[in-house]
């Protein structure tokens, strides 16, 4: 699947960033073009991967290149004023040649936050091709600002998107982590698993075509029809041996024999990733059952990738999700691992999002009176007797 990545904010801008390293080392080629936009210039500026030309810094009207201070309101206003300085950027892009548009932003701070959702819904406006989400929620220790900014993002980028991917920093944030450490190893678990999703399909010179082949339009039915979607994974590792063939963990075979016994073996090993895939950490945690839509993407050297294990996969999705819409194949990679990624997309029963609605209110319920309060306690220390001093002015 061919993208034009848009990263929005200092998150997505890292993100997109990150997409383009992984391209580069996996040779994937699903990032056509990648394009940076912030209100922070110390933001652009710490960026390696995407071109200078693509780094656009909007708002310097307004703030002057210092960012917008967690004020999503205020980073919406800025994407809306300046929007011609973006699609400036998105014009040198060849959207013939691309499937989709994939806006990436933390929904937390202020630039993505705000302004992810109005670039959504101006690309929806002029192009013709799918306009997708990738949006990070904070974590819940973060505070309440981040998590009030995130409730009202979140409730806005789903109704311009044709469908946002969600990635949930609360679930993969490691105690004891330093702040950066945490988001460079968030990041690249990012960057992987949607990276095999994505990258599914694509065949290089010399590379194996699949049996069952998972191209863009798959992934694209898979997320037509709007809402939540979230991603699983999992990967067990596969050996070389000295003679040669490939000694797998994964088959319990040796010498990468293919006798029925192993055939065997593999098979219900497949199906045991697809279920640690499915019902392990998931981008979103959520309950997979009422998932409308699912896509199972099975990759690794081909030896490894039987047509029973993946049918057998598909068919324990459609039981799993009730969903008759489970798509899926194959994707062989010559890497030392096999792997099972799962997209599950218009996902309902999700704790998270009700539980970030629900502090969002009450850290906006206390916003408000923190305010009332502060107003009252400035009134009583200044005083507002009749023996008051006069001011200036």
């Amino acid at each position: 699947m061919k993208l034009a990545m848009i990263g929005f904010g200092q998150a997505g801008g890292k993100i997109v960033d990150r997409f383009l390293d992984y391209d580069d080392r996996t040779n994937s080629g699903i990032v056509r073009a990648a394009i940076a936009v912030n209100t922070a210039k110390a933001d652009l500026i710490g960026l390696t991967n995407i071109p200078q030309e693509n780094r656009v810094l909007i708002g310097q009207a307004r703030v002057k290149g210092h960012g917008v201070g967690a004020d999503n309101e205020l980073g919406a206003e800025v994407a809306e004023e300046d929007i011609d300085e973006v699609q400036n950027a998105i014009d040198a892009i060849p959207t013939h040649e691309v499937d989709a548009f994939l806006v990436v932003s933390g929904m937390g701070g202020g630039s993505g936050s705000g302004g992810a959702p109005v670039l959504a819904k101006h690309l929806k406006r002029i192009y013709t091709i799918p306009v997708y989400g990738l949006g990070v929620l904070p974590g819940t220790d973060e505070g309440g600002i981040y998590t009030l900014n995130a409730a009202r993002s979140f409730q806005t980028f789903v109704r311009e998107v044709d469908n946002l991917l969600v990635f949930d920093n609360d679930s993969w944030r490691q105690t004891g982590e330093s702040v950066e450490g945490g988001y460079d190893q968030i990041n690249e678990e990012i960057v992987r698993r949607f990276g095999i999703l994505f990258g599914a399909g694509e065949v290089g010179d010399g590379q194996e075509v699949a049996e069952s082949v998972v191209d863009s339009s798959e992934i694209i039915n898979t997320l037509a029809g709007g809402g939540v979607s979230t991603v699983g994974y999992a990967s067990e590792e596969v050996e070389l041996n000295t003679g040669g063939g490939l000694l797998s963990r994964f088959t319990g075979g040796s010498g990468g024999s293919t006798d029925g016994l192993d055939a065997a073996n593999t098979t219900n090993r497949i199906t045991s990733l697809v279920r640690k895939a499915a019902l392990g950490r998931l981008t979103l945690p959520c309950e997979i059952d009422g998932a409308e839509r699912a896509l199972l993407v099975l990759s690794g050297p081909t030896e490894y990738l039987n047509r029973k294990g993946i049918e057998r996969g598909r068919k324990w999705l459609e039981e799993e999700t009730g969903s008759m819409e489970v798509r899926g194949g194959d994707f062989p990679r010559n890497e030392p691992e096999v792997s099972a990624a799962i997209l599950l997309s218009g996902v309902t029963n999700v704790p998270r999002i009700k539980r970030l609605q629900q502090v969002a209110i009450e850290a906006q319920d206390n916003m408000q009176d923190i305010q009332a309060e502060s107003q009252q306690n400035l009134e009583s220390l200044v005083g507002d007797d009749e023996d008051e001093l006069e001011p200036l002015f």
